[in-house]
């Protein structure tokens, strides 16, 4: 069995069905970890800000523990102005940032800046939605024990927002996979980069088709990971 497979010319079989493409195995590998390395850090650093940002718009709410109309209304303008913006023409204004971040505005670390920079307000609110769907007799039980803000915060906002800001996770982590693949079409790296200059462009379109196929798997994966991490979390909740 073990010289059976040894045998099988894998070039042949790939050029086979989808023509003289004997380098697109290693292309596609690499392209797949650029995606998956933009997107990781991108997911990691946009919760980083978009969760200290989306309490803060839930905690300076009205009627909330730390209530402050002001900065609750220019953090939420703030947030709904740049979620308003395509991520396309976003990529393209924040060039100059990037350039004197990493000093490039082109490539793999280059893509991470405009990816980051539009998730956070994103994860901002999906983390606010979470933390209000807390029963606000829960905060009245802690606050009536003589909790702080931060003790909360801490002990009672995220642990029982917990199972939903995990699905955020997930649902920002696939979004972001889409963005990834939009920069690439500006030379970013990845998926979209091998989509669009070696499929697209060349007309070779079964190579588009394959990228598409590793974008599905890596969304589905992605998605049961993230049911999966919320389901055990409510159940250690209950």
């Amino acid at each position: 069995m073990f010289d059976l497979i040894t045998a099988i010319d894998l070039n042949s079989f790939f050029v086979s069905y989808f023509g003289d493409n004997a380098w697109m195995p290693q292309k596609l590998l690499v392209a797949t970890w650029e995606t998956i390395y933009m997107v990781a850090i991108s997911t990691f650093l946009s919760y980083i800000f978009g969760l200290v940002l989306g309490i803060i718009l839930v905690i300076t709410s009205k009627n909330h523990i730390s209530e402050n109309k002001s900065v609750n209304s220019v953090l939420g303008s703030i947030v709904n102005a740049t979620r308003s913006i395509p991520f396309i023409i976003f990529l393209i204004l924040v060039i100059p940032l990037t350039r004197i971040l990493v000093g490039t505005s082109i490539g793999t670390v280059a893509s991470i800046v405009p990816l980051t920079l539009a998730a956070i307000p994103f994860v901002a609110r999906l983390v606010e939605a979470s933390l209000k769907e807390i029963e606000w007799g829960l905060v009245e039980a802690a606050l009536s024990m003589g909790a702080n803000t931060w003790e909360i915060i801490t002990k009672v906002l995220l642990p029982e927002a917990k199972p939903s800001i995990l699905l955020g996770v997930a649902i920002t982590t696939i979004n972001l996979i889409g963005y990834s693949a939009m920069a690439g079409i500006v030379g970013g790296g990845g998926l979209g980069t091998l989509a669009y200059y070696y499929g697209f462009q060349r007309y070779q379109y079964s190579i588009m088709w394959i990228t598409v196929i590793v974008l599905i798997i890596m969304v589905q994966a992605i998605q049961m990971i993230g049911d999966r991490l919320a389901n055990q979390a409510s159940n250690k909740g209950r």
